[in-house]
């Protein structure tokens, strides 16, 4: 027996026999996936095993062993080409997660809300705080226009003079204090006319829900927009996160 080196194996003779054999296998494996063939800008017919570089811009055709088509090979996208493949295929995946999200919340809201009861019950949840807001701001206002009514009777005693600072700034003090509950009424306002429309789309997106409708069939839900004077001149409302 021939000396090997050392650390090296001799592989058993059927085994060298199915590697060779794998070996003599490997191109008819290649060609066996198709021949493909081009006519390049010269001309030239060209026939290869694998896409051709040549003919990257045409379609090539993908031949069988008997010469009959197996399929055809597209040309390759210019820049322009694969940066609108690219946009179409954001828009459809856009499409695919906003139809997913919307299922998603008509299930979340079937299954919090089964009736109209818990829904009723979670519309007066969130406005009581807002209510109870504007009950302290009507109080706070009430007792402002209390203050004043002593200013006003001593400012009596100056008709044609000039108030004297300390009356001034008291004046000055309670006007201020009231332009900014008056302020902080009309945005409490807005935000009930806010948390209304948000329940008031609810229910009808829950109505149709109750009545059959597919989850996820009917668009997003969208609170109607009344701006009424009020709710139009407060600026700053808080969007308030009810979920």
């Amino acid at each position: 027996m021939p000396a090997c080196a050392p650390g090296r194996r001799l592989l058993p003779p059927l085994l060298l026999a199915a590697a060779a054999a794998a070996g003599a296998q490997q191109p008819a494996a290649t060609s066996a996936s198709g021949i493909y063939s081009c006519i390049d800008d010269s001309g030239r017919r060209i026939t290869a095993d694998r896409p051709i570089a040549d003919c990257n811009a045409k379609a090539q055709r993908i031949l069988n062993r008997d010469g009959s088509l197996k399929a055809v090979h597209p040309p390759a996208l210019t820049a322009d080409e694969r940066a609108a493949l690219e946009a179409e295929e954001r828009k459809r995946a856009e499409a695919r997660a906003a139809q997913a999200d919307a299922l998603r919340r008509d299930r979340n809201l079937l299954a919090r809300y089964p009736n109209e009861v818990p829904h009723r019950k979670a519309r007066e949840a969130a406005l009581d705080p807002v209510r109870l807001a504007m009950q302290g701001t009507d109080q706070r206002l009430r007792a402002l226009a209390d203050e004043r009514k002593p200013l006003e009777a001593e400012a009596e005693f100056y008709v044609g003079k000039a108030l004297p600072p300390k009356l001034r700034a008291q004046f000055d003090a309670n006007e201020a204090a009231t332009e900014a509950q008056r302020d902080a009424r009309l945005q409490q306002q807005a935000e009930l006319d806010r948390i209304n429309r948000l329940y008031d789309a609810e229910l009808a997106r829950l109505k149709q829900l109750w009545a059959g409708a597919v989850p996820g069939s009917l668009g997003p839900i969208v609170p109607t927009s009344t701006a009424s004077p009020v709710a139009a001149s407060a600026s700053g409302v808080r969007a308030s996160n009810l979920r």
